[in-house]
């Protein structure tokens, strides 16, 4: 196989409107093809489909996006620009305006995680945090 595996994401009538949205917010990111059924799109290097699809599908967080933040400065940023006025979950979740999950969290939680003296403590704190703090993870 040479070609790249792509999500295509099914939206009811708002295919252009989600690819306009995420590449105002991802750098690096643009449209790539057009046409009245589908919408191509590159987020940082990444290919994506949106797809017209009408009302028959709709999104839910057994499927999400993960975004690897290394500061919070990062967080924050994806958290404001993805999450408004929207749904806020548990542990750096959240579904964005188009039903969409996303996980927004910290490069630094899978070092955290590794140690096995830390990870009780770790995961204590991240379970009572909808956006990730990483200075309250690093002092678990």
């Amino acid at each position: 196989m040479t070609k790249q595996i792509y999500p295509c994401l099914w939206f009811d009538g708002q295919a252009k409107a989600a690819a306009e949205h995420y590449c105002s917010i991802f750098k690096d990111s643009k449209i790539t093809a057009e046409n009245p059924i589908v919408v191509g799109f590159e987020l940082k290097g990444n290919k994506f489909m949106a797809l017209n699809g009408g009302p028959k599908y709709k999104f839910t967080p057994a499927t999400s996006f993960v975004i690897e933040c290394d500061s919070q400065t990062e967080i924050d940023y994806y958290w404001e620009k993805l999450g408004e006025g929207v749904k806020y979950d548990q542990c750096g979740w959240l579904d964005d305006k188009f039903g969409v999950s996303w996980q927004i969290v910290p490069v630094v939680l899978g070092k955290l995680m590794a140690d096995p003296a830390k990870a009780p403590r770790v995961v204590e704190a991240f379970m009572k945090m909808s956006k990730f703090d990483i200075q309250q993870l690093e002092n678990a």
